[in-house]
């Protein structure tokens, strides 16, 4: 049911405020301070704030609540609804009625047994035996002696255990042989010795044993088996020819240097004079030899008002 609780002011109030509408939960006091205006109004960390100086706080999001409690400046007024809690206490009946705010502290009265009466004055001897055949049995007189796993029983057990996954289990239904000539295989190879067997002959043997047989009357056929040949591989009639270089006189494979009609290896494109590489440089014909323009300038004037012109390779 709703409680309205009056703190008399001025503030701070002592109590700690949590939820609202924007946290999706009821506006709960949740800390109490010890000796404050709140603690000495008997305000309790769980309360469910209804409602602020008679405003109610269902609807209210938390700086809205805020700012309500600061606006009271000499008594605060909140309606709470305080949940129920119920604690367990002990009920002690006096004089045939319950009384459950007293706690009975009274020893329960127990019977008393003399030493002697419910235990062995004398020390009995322990004992402990384990069989190793049906005859025999190992007995040990030692405290918490562990000869009792130690029995025929006991060891098997274990070693069955152990060995049940590494050795298949013998199916059932099989009998044991008394002598060789129950086994299914001795009998068959018994029966293949004793079944006669034609002899085994190449073609041309089976064929000379026909005409034999024949006296002749029926022709004998053989057959002609030739030796295999390696067949020569046939000629590549479109390979196409490999230019020739005009310096070293070696087939090309790869780059070629083109310059007018003659092809030369990369390498072999440079200077007749210097041994230059022309490669990205200009070149000069000189009565069919290449030259840079230095030693191309060198063997050949031009004519008056000429100039040397530099070509260079498109290669």
């Amino acid at each position: 049911m709703p409680l309205d609780v009056v703190l008399n002011g001025p503030p701070p109030w002592g109590f700690r405020l949590t939820g609202g509408k924007d946290f999706n939960q009821p506006l709960t006091i949740s800390r109490i301070t010890p000796g404050s205006k709140a603690s000495m109004a008997n305000l309790c960390p769980g309360d469910v704030l209804l409602a602020i100086e008679g405003v109610p706080a269902e609807n209210m999001m938390h700086c809205d609540a805020q700012n309500k409690i600061k606006e009271a400046n000499y008594q605060l007024l909140l309606t709470v609804q305080r949940p129920e809690t119920r604690l367990w206490s002990p009920q002690v009946t006096v004089d045939g009625k319950v009384n459950p705010f007293k706690i009975n502290l009274e020893a329960e009265q127990q019977e008393f047994k003399p030493i002697g009466t419910g235990h062995n004055r004398k020390a009995q001897p322990f004992i402990a035996a384990a069989n190793i055949d049906d005859h025999r049995q190992v007995v040990s007189t030692a405290y918490n002696t562990p000869i009792g796993l130690y029995s025929s029983g006991n060891i098997q057990d274990a070693m069955h255990g152990q060995i049940r996954g590494l050795v298949p289990d013998k199916p059932e239904g099989t009998k044991r042989l008394s002598s060789i000539e129950e086994s299914d295989v001795y009998r068959m190879l018994l029966k293949d010795q004793d079944e006669p067997q034609e002899p085994r002959q190449s073609g041309s043997f089976k064929a000379l044993q026909e005409f034999v047989d024949s006296d002749g009357a029926r022709p004998m056929v053989t057959r002609t088996v030739r030796a295999p040949m390696t067949k020569p591989p046939p000629p590549t009639g479109n390979l196409q020819k490999l230019p020739v270089c005009d310096k070293c006189g070696n087939g090309i494979v790869g780059t070629v240097v083109k310059a007018r009609d003659m092809f030369r290896h990369p390498c072999c494109f440079v200077c007749t004079d210097c041994d230059i590489n022309l490669k990205q440089k200009g070149y000069f014909f000189v009565q069919g030899q290449l030259y840079c323009e230095t030693h191309a300038r060198a063997r050949t004037r031009p004519p008056e008002g000429q100039d040397l012109v530099t070509a260079f390779s498109s290669a």
